[in-house]
């Protein structure tokens, strides 16, 4: 992929003239863009003003550099990168202030009931799992794959084993990665992720040396170098200041809005490439890590894997302008930003058609003469609640029928294949089937 590198500011105003300088500066304030531009877009567009495309590239940097935050992480040779704040970012931020995080009013089927939100909660993260899992070169088909997480049978291959190792990993950084951020925690968290799918295990959880051939990042279409990573005697220390920098160490008084030290988390990661294998799993599981320690709690919902793997070379490209442009990684932040905007939006698209779904059904239901009120009752909770769990005692306490009656409803539920029944113990469970919706939609029900 070639992404063209900008002209530098010492070469544009060291071939012009004292005159045409204070032209240039009068015009300053009409160069700017509404959109965050790299070289390589705005070489192609028409300047205004009659300037030319290296005067207008000349003035932008201008307006960019004094608003400019570095941060810890720099290259090889020590120079940092930095980031700004343009109004596309504080536009993006906001939308995932409003959207992903504090007391949201959520589409019923994820906030009405806690087994609810569990269950579409795992749903997510299964979809993330499988979907960061296809980006990384797995090819198990998503139906396969969520019945290989549903059953918890073991892997088959390394795709499948790529699936689970994201799943798993997926669920430790909710519960075993905690909320500061450690060397040792990386090293785990990467070790899950690529447990039984290198080809030396012995790189699993563990940072490159120098006594080991370092990695590259090549394109996939042309085989051309995208990015060199730092050398490995470097790792150690980076690390060490990656998670300093995710816990907020050493900045006192400065302010860095959560969700950009989430994005810059995983871009820090990803460009030190620390691993043999696995960083961009690794990269991805840290920005939920930190999005959740921050309380964007929606994030959790997402699938940004998705979103990345039908257009990776965006992905690619946002990595290449801010390597090709003084280490800007404001383009990478408007990529990430754009990536969680649309996933947030594919979530609720997803919620209304459950919601619709659900609606539909339950009218379906209400007009048969298949199913009595205690009947209609159970089937409309269990379409909104997949998860729930009933049982003859709890059917008649809450209809406030008999122990028999109770016995009968369920019974003929099961008989009909809308409930599964499990032993536990001396009682029976009941389950709502797994394709409930569909099977309450077919003639016989309707």
């Amino acid at each position: 992929m070639y992404v063209a590198t900008p002209p530098t500011l010492s070469d544009i105003f060291g071939k012009l003239r004292a005159e045409r300088l204070r032209v240039l500066m009068g015009s300053a304030s009409e160069a700017r863009t509404a959109e965050y531009l790299h070289w390589d877009k705005l070489r192609h567009l028409t300047p205004p003003n009659g300037l030319t495309s290296k005067e207008w590239w000349a003035l932008i940097k201008l307006s960019r550099q004094p608003v400019w935050r570095p941060i810890s992480l720099s290259d090889p040779d020590g120079s940092r990168f930095v980031f700004g704040m343009p109004d596309e970012v504080i536009q993006l931020l906001h939308f995932v202030d409003q959207r992903c995080s504090g007391e949201i009013a959520m589409a019923e089927v994820v906030t009405a009931d806690d087994q609810a939100r569990r269950h579409y909660l795992v749903n997510s993260v299964m979809e993330e799992a499988i979907r960061s899992s296809q980006l990384e070169g797995a090819t198990t088909s998503r139906r396969m794959a969520k019945e290989l997480l549903q059953t918890g049978r073991p892997p088959r291959d390394r795709s499948e084993q790529l699936i689970v190792n994201n799943y798993r990993a997926l669920q430790f950084i909710r519960e075993g990665l905690g909320d500061e951020l450690t060397s040792g925690g990386v090293l785990e968290l990467q070790r899950i992720l690529t447990d039984g799918t290198l080809d030396n295990p012995d790189a699993a959880g563990r940072l490159q040396t120098p006594s080991d051939e370092r990695v590259a990042v090549y394109d996939r279409t042309d085989g051309s170098l995208i990015h060199r990573p730092p050398p490995a005697e470097q790792l150690p220390a980076r690390m060490e200041q990656m998670c300093e920098f995710a816990n907020g160490v050493n900045e006192p008084g400065r302010f860095v809005h959560p969700v950009i030290r989430s994005v810059l988390l995983h871009f820090w990661l990803a460009y030190d490439h620390p691993f043999e294998d696995g960083k961009g799993r690794t990269a991805r599981a840290l920005f939920y890590w930190s999005m959740r320690k921050h309380g964007y709690w929606l994030t959790e919902y997402l699938s940004i894997s998705r979103i990345l793997r039908n257009a990776p070379a965006k992905y690619t490209k946002a990595f290449l302008l801010t390597e090709t442009d003084d280490r800007d990684i404001t383009y990478f932040i408007i990529h990430q930003l754009e990536v969680i905007r649309r996933a947030v939006e594919e979530l609720h698209a997803y919620l209304r058609r459950k919601i619709k779904e659900v609606r539909e059904v339950e009218r379906l239901i209400r007009g048969s003469d298949d199913f009595n009120h205690r009947q209609l009752a159970v089937l409309s909770d269990a379409i909104r609640n997949p998860e729930r769990t009933y049982t003859f005692q709890i059917h008649a306490a809450t209809h406030n029928v008999t122990h028999e009656t109770a016995r009968t409803d369920l019974s003929q539920l099961m008989a009909k294949g809308l409930l599964t029944r499990r032993k536990q113990g001396h009682r029976y469970l009941f389950n709502p089937a797994a394709d409930l919706s569909e099977k309450l939609r077919q003639p016989a029900f309707g």
